[in-house]
């Protein structure tokens, strides 16, 4: 997905922190027993052990939390660079779910967006590249360290284009959206297997990235113009790659060499992608993977 050269970026939405980062102020809701959250690129999720109903995390950073994409201006800068594109596609998510928020009949507040590099703590225990980018529901802020998209490309098999990218960050806001709808806190996430309340929400947050992807081109910055470019089915096929190499069968298979559906926690190469394309060709409003039959996802 191309960013428009002449979009303007506003800037703001993108923090980035250095190692050593520090957490403290509001309550985790398991005391101080921290909590790794492997998020869904590794196929382990842990977040059903932590109390997402908190509030917003005070972050204390060694040396300074920083404006990531303080000299992003414009689309061109996006396109160049990696920090600009998080926060071009931040801005665009974040136009897409003011609007669309109404529909879904929540009441929509920005996440945070932190980028990292090596390690950072968080609200849902300490982070890492290796971890794999995640929404920490506490701090209800997605964390990335960009090292994880040379990852994506040559250890998850991903074609590693911008828009695989960035649907690994709508994918992220989709998670922040289920937490303001109450999926988080409504659903047992406990489980496994190919039908489990696991898996039905990391679908629907694929499906949500998808919508967000349909209504992109149409998005504005601050002065009307479109942030991106008419998007082509060569840039929806990189979406696709990404969502089929972090299936829970693909991961499995390469890692195992074998594939255990009863164990499934984030559902197959082929349910993400069909989940991302209903969101994509169909909208939000179409991502209820609650009251789909199990043989139905």
């Amino acid at each position: 997905m191309t960013f428009n050269d002449d979009s303007k970026l506003q800037g703001g939405k993108v923090t980035r922190r250095g190692r050593g980062a520090a957490i403290g102020g509001g309550a985790v809701g398991v005391g101080a027993i921290v909590v790794f959250l492997i998020a869904q690129f590794t196929g382990v999720d842990l977040t059903g052990f932590i109390d997402g109903g908190g509030g917003t995390t005070q972050i204390q950073q060694e040396g300074g939390t920083v404006d990531a994409a303080a000299e992003c201006r414009t689309g061109r800068d996006a396109n160049l660079q990696i920090e600009c594109r998080m926060e071009g596609a931040a801005e665009s998510l974040d136009g897409y779910w003011t609007a669309e928020s109404r529909k879904l009949g929540i009441s929509y507040t920005t996440p945070g967006f932190v980028l990292f590099d090596g390690s950072t703590s968080t609200g849902c225990g300490q982070a890492s590249a290796s971890t794999g980018p995640f929404y920490c529901p506490p701090d209800r802020a997605i964390y990335l360290d960009t090292a994880f998209y040379d990852d994506l490309q040559s250890t998850y098999g991903s074609s590693g284009g911008p828009l695989a990218q960035m649907y690994v960050v709508a994918h992220e806001w989709g998670h922040h959206v289920q937490q303001l709808q109450g999926t988080f806190a409504n659903t047992d996430r406990s489980g496994t297997g190919a039908s489990s309340g696991s898996v039905r929400v990391e679908l629907q947050a694929d499906c949500y990235a998808g919508a967000w992807v349909g209504d992109a081109a149409t998005t504005k910055d601050a002065d009307g113009r479109t942030f991106f470019e008419p998007i082509t089915r060569s840039q929806v096929e990189d979406a696709l790659s990404a969502a089929s190499a972090v299936g829970d069968d693909s991961i499995q298979e390469r890692s195992s060499g074998r594939v255990d559906p009863d164990s499934f926690t984030h559902g197959s190469s082929e349910q993400r992608q069909n989940w991302f394309l209903r969101g994509y060709q169909r909208g939000a409003t179409a991502c209820d993977t609650f009251s789909v039959p199990g043989s139905s996802l």
